[in-house]
């Protein structure tokens, strides 16, 4: 039997892209989210099995994995949020919540997938991290202490479940998506901001889904453990200004 793909995040944004590019491939797909009708309208547009799934919840996330048919080839965990406070504004309850989203979440969908990877041949995790784990950014404590914890995951799992199962992670930087459409609403804001970047502009969703699509095939077959930016340059390189 095939293997499925499965997307955590796959109703809209990096996970969507991502979703588009292997369909394209020819990968057979399972989309999980949270926003039941967007995800539906996508994944029938690709022919692709979904069920709603919030990732916050570890109860749902096993079911939304027992549930999926066959070995699984490939996980990416596309989920994502951006909430922005100086540290003397965030509450226990908001650096938790970044955590268990992006980190725990993350965890425990490879958890709940393993036994599955471990059946398939070439199988792959996706996980996202972000630029401000690199750089350091005024009010990005909770975001970028929860995606730090994503990329010391990644490479703890990559040595766990080597050889058999690659793991890799992807730093993008501000992308157009529908996560960041309140920073990007202001079109001065929106050029300010991809001025900072050495490529002069902002990342796009496929920008970042077309390395996705890369780490998660057989192509890729010797990359693992690596956390790769896709970030216009932001992460390493200052601008000319």
């Amino acid at each position: 039997m095939q293997g499925v793909t499965v997307i955590f995040g796959g109703s809209g944004g990096i996970g969507a892209a991502l979703a588009r590019r292997l369909a394209a491939s020819g990968r057979r797909l399972h989309l999980l989210a949270r926003d039941g009708a967007r995800l539906a309208a996508v994944a029938e547009a690709l022919g692709a099995g979904y069920a709603v799934c919030d990732a916050t919840d570890p109860a749902a996330i096993r079911q939304a994995v027992d549930a999926i048919d066959g070995p699984i080839d490939g996980l990416a965990y596309a989920v994502g949020s951006i909430n922005l406070k100086p540290l003397a504004r965030l509450s226990a309850d908001d650096m938790l919540a970044e955590y268990r989203l992006n980190a725990l979440g993350a965890a425990l969908a490879v958890q709940a997938a393993l036994p599955r990877l471990k059946a398939a041949e070439n199988a792959a995790v996706l996980l996202f991290s972000s630029v401000a784990v690199a750089q350091g950014f005024p009010n990005h404590a909770a975001i970028a202490m929860a995606k730090g914890a994503v990329e010391g995951l990644t490479v703890s799992l990559a040595a766990e479940l080597a050889p058999a199962i690659r793991v890799n992670c992807i730093a993008p930087s501000l992308t157009r998506t529908p996560l960041a459409g309140s920073l990007l609403a202001n079109a001065q804001m929106a050029q300010a901001i991809a001025a900072l970047h050495p490529l002069q502009r902002l990342g796009e969703a496929d920008d970042v889904a077309a390395l996705g699509a890369l780490l998660l095939s057989p192509e890729a077959g010797w990359i693992t453990g690596q956390v790769i930016g896709v970030d216009g340059g932001r992460a390493r390189l200052r601008g000319k200004g």
